[in-house]
């Protein structure tokens, strides 16, 4: 199911984001993937894989209480998500980023959400 949330050249960029991201040279790139609950109002924008377990990600969350941050989550715990009408994680097929993860996160800080 993993499989599903991310595919092809996306993962292949998540890797590569993922290798900068463990040098220590600064790291703001544009978000990948965006997932969503369709049933539910959560949201997370991915920026990078881990190469090393290639299940954990890394960008920003938003579980829709109003509070998105940044940080890390296994795709095989997304792949596991159910909203409350049983709908499982998606992946939007036409997001592209326009702006670097970190510019994301201040506005959905300000926000109290991610706006697109």
């Amino acid at each position: 199911m993993t499989k599903l949330l991310i595919i092809g050249q996306e993962r292949a960029q998540l890797l590569a984001n993922g290798r900068a991201r463990a040098t220590a040279q600064p790291f703001d790139p544009l978000p990948v993937v965006r997932l969503f609950t369709p049933d539910a109002h959560a949201t997370w924008l991915l920026a990078a894989l881990n190469p090393a377990d290639g299940d954990t990600a890394w960008g920003i969350m938003d579980v829709g209480i109003g509070m998105p941050e940044l940080g890390e989550i296994k795709l095989s715990d997304l792949a596991s998500i159910v909203g409350p009408n049983k709908q499982p994680v998606m992946r939007d097929e036409y997001f592209k980023a326009v702006r670097p993860l970190s510019e994301y996160l201040r506005l959905a800080q300000e926000n109290g959400s991610i706006l697109d």
